[in-house]
């Protein structure tokens, strides 16, 4: 087979867009207003969802991509789905823990910002909500045709009385092109990073040693043997870390925003 030169033009025009900086991927929204277009990959499906366990690790500070993203096996998971299966209310508080948070990601370009191509937007289940509910509108089409397709109006920010930020979107009335030279749009549509190489599939040897260290073993080096071991302790060990919940991980955008930080 040989070479797919699509693909090979789409990591040349990523490497021209970002210098090769894997933070450059991505799009977070200062509070205000933005306007952003959505555009749809190869494949036809603009929304890759995501899954992360948070407050991970010795200190509740890790935050791990599942492998159920790529729907493979999870240890962290299995571990919360074990917990739950022991029936009692303290387990199944405790197993909350260990279930991995969807967070979703779209590429999209934002309007004046054209020349760094095209990023990814991630998002809560709630706006992914939103955007579907456009999405599936027949009174807007295609919102990601690069002809006539709709971009979209985005607040955020903190509202009145709230503790975190909230996202609004709005499709703009009008339609309008994704590039305003056909040169433009095929260098945007070349910019898209497919997400099989943003998002970096995590081990299950990672995943066993997460796990060991939340539970609180600091003998990391059998992890098969050590995941074994916690599944056959006893309801005592559950009611102890029954403490250690995701309220040290209220603010997801927070812990997020630590991921693409580190």
């Amino acid at each position: 087979m040989g070479i797919d030169l699509s693909k090979m033009r789409q990591k040349h025009a990523a490497l021209n867009n970002r210098g090769g900086d894997t933070n450059d991927y991505f799009w977070k929204p200062d509070e205000g207003t933005h306007q952003i277009r959505l555009v749809c990959p190869e494949g036809g499906d603009p929304f890759f969802e995501a899954y992360y366990h948070y407050g991970m690790g010795t200190e509740g500070k890790t935050t791990v991509l599942s492998p159920r993203t790529f729907g493979e096996d999870d240890p962290i998971a299995e571990w919360g789905t074990r917990l739950w299966n022991e029936g009692t209310d303290a387990s199944k508080e405790a197993a909350k823990r260990f279930w991995p948070k969807m967070r979703v990601f779209a590429p999209i370009v934002v309007r004046g910002e054209e020349d760094k191509g095209v990023r990814w937007w991630g998002f809560s289940r709630t706006t992914y909500q939103a955007l579907l509910d456009v999405v599936l509108d027949p009174e807007y089409g295609d919102i990601t045709d690069t002809e006539k397709g709709t971009d979209i109006r985005i607040d955020y920010g903190k509202k009145s009385g709230q503790s975190y930020p909230t996202t609004d979107i709005r499709p703009m009335r009008r339609t309008s092109k994704l590039g305003t030279t056909e040169e433009q749009v095929s260098t945007l549509l070349e910019s898209i990073t497919p997400a099989t190489d943003v998002f970096e599939k995590t081990t299950h040897e990672t995943c066993e040693r997460v796990l060991n260290e939340t539970l609180g073993d600091s003998d990391t080096t059998t992890g098969t043997s050590e995941t074994t071991r916690y599944s056959n302790r006893t309801n005592t060990t559950t009611e102890t870390k029954t403490d250690n919940s995701l309220e040290g991980v209220a603010d997801i955008e927070s812990a997020f925003d630590d991921l693409l930080a580190s």
